[in-house]
């Protein structure tokens, strides 16, 4: 399994945010990185200022040394919602709020759609991924 930092507290018990912060969050931030980089054209620092992470953070994103946890390039409906993010993120038009929410439809989707599940069960060996249903839903904008 690729890199993603260990999840702290009960071993044996990890939520699907845990698993998010530590390993989806750097993953979609090192699609924006890139996106935002090789598309959009903006240096590294800009970048880096946009997503409030350091520099080198976004040299290492860019170059695929970090965020590489679960791979999410592949999906189309999450490559369109980080292309669409990081359009907005270029041209400023995002408020705080604004921010978070695309970070939180982002995540909601790449639940709801399971790609959590194998990346969860890898910290949880508990998870059943077959019947677990705690983060698929139809709605992907709601929690559970």
């Amino acid at each position: 399994m690729p890199f993603c930092p260990s999840i702290t507290g009960n071993p044996i018990m990890s939520m699907p945010c845990e698993v998010s912060v530590k390993c989806v969050l750097p993953a979609v931030r090192a699609m924006l990185a890139k996106e935002l980089v090789k598309t959009k054209r903006m240096k590294q620092a800009d970048v880096a200022h946009i997503l409030k992470v350091s520099q080198p953070a976004v040299s290492l994103y860019t170059r695929r040394i970090r965020g590489t946890a679960i791979s999410l390039e592949n999906d189309k409906d999450i490559s369109k919602l980080v292309r669409n993010f990081a359009a907005s993120m270029s041209k400023n038009s995002l408020s705080s709020r604004d921010t978070i929410l695309k970070y939180c439809e982002i995540c909601k989707t790449i639940r709801a759609k399971g790609l959590l599940c194998k990346l969860h069960k890898a910290f949880d060996a508990s998870i059943d991924i077959e019947t677990c249903e705690l983060c698929r839903t139809n709605n992907p904008l709601s929690c559970i």
